[in-house]
C-alpha cells in the first residue's frame, strides 16, 4: 500500500525502504471537459537543486529540453504532449545513488506549454498526482493527490525529494505560481531567454 500524503507533509523514502537504489517519479493529470480550442500540453520538469535552493548550472534543469542529467542520476523519460489515457502522463527516473554531493533536492515540477497564448491554467486540470515507484520491485511507495485547489496558476511545484542525514525523504508540496515554466526558472536560478 502506498502512503497518500497531503499537502506539506513529509515522508521518509529510503529509511523505511533500505536497499531502494532507483525510483520512478510518474505525473499524471485530466483536462477539465472544456475546450480552449488548443491542445492541453503539460510538462513535467525537475530542478536539481543545491542548498542555496538554486540549479548550480542550467545542466542540472531537467525537462523535455534536456532529457537527462550528466550523471545520469535522473532521467526524464519524454514529453507527452496531450495526457490523454489513464496513469501516468509523463515519468522521470531518478538514480538515488549517482545523484551529484552538491545537489540536495530535487523539485518535481508541472507546467502547461504556451499557456498565455492557449488561455490555459491549472483551473482547467483536474485529478493532477504524483507517484513515486519502486523500480526493483515496481511497488507504488508514495503518492500525493494535488485536489482542485488551483485556478489561475500555470506552474506547480508538486514536490521534491531531499537529502536528510543521508537518507532522502518526499515533501508533498502542491505550490502554484503565475508566469509559467519561465516563472520557475527564475526562482531556481535558472537564466531564461
Amino acid at each position: 500500500m502506498p502512503i497518500n500524503l497531503t499537502k506539506g507533509q513529509k515522508v521518509d523514502l529510503t529509511k523505511g525502504n533500505p536497499g531502494l537504489k532507483n525510483i520512478m517519479v510518474g505525473l499524471g493529470w485530466d483536462v477539465n471537459a472544456f475546450d480552449s480550442g488548443a491542445d492541453f500540453d503539460l510538462d513535467a520538469a525537475a530542478f536539481m537543486l543545491g542548498d542555496n535552493g538554486r540549479c548550480p548550472t542550467e545542466k542540472e534543469f531537467i525537462f523535455y529540453g534536456n532529457l537527462e542529467h550528466p550523471s545520469k542520476s535522473v532521467k526524464h523519460m519524454g514529453d507527452n504532449l496531450t495526457g490523454e489515457g489513464e496513469g501516468d502522463d509523463e515519468q522521470i527516473h531518478v538514480e538515488l545513488q549517482k545523484i551529484p554531493a552538491n545537489v540536495s533536492r530535487i523539485a518535481f515540477t508541472v507546467t502547461i506549454y504556451d499557456a498565455e497564448s492557449r488561455r490555459q491554467n491549472f483551473g482547467q486540470v483536474s485529478n493532477a498526482f504524483i507517484r513515486i515507484v519502486d523500480e526493483a520491485t515496481n511497488m507504488e511507495l508514495i503518492r500525493y493527490d494535488l485536489g482542485e485547489d488551483f485556478s489561475i496558476e500555470t506552474a506547480v511545484v508538486v514536490g521534491e525529494l531531499y537529502r536528510h542525514n543521508g537518507e532522502w525523504k518526499f515533501n508533498a508540496i502542491g505550490s502554484g505560481f503565475q508566469g509559467g515554466l519561465a516563472a520557475l526558472c527564475g526562482h531556481y536560478g535558472i537564466e531564461v531567454a
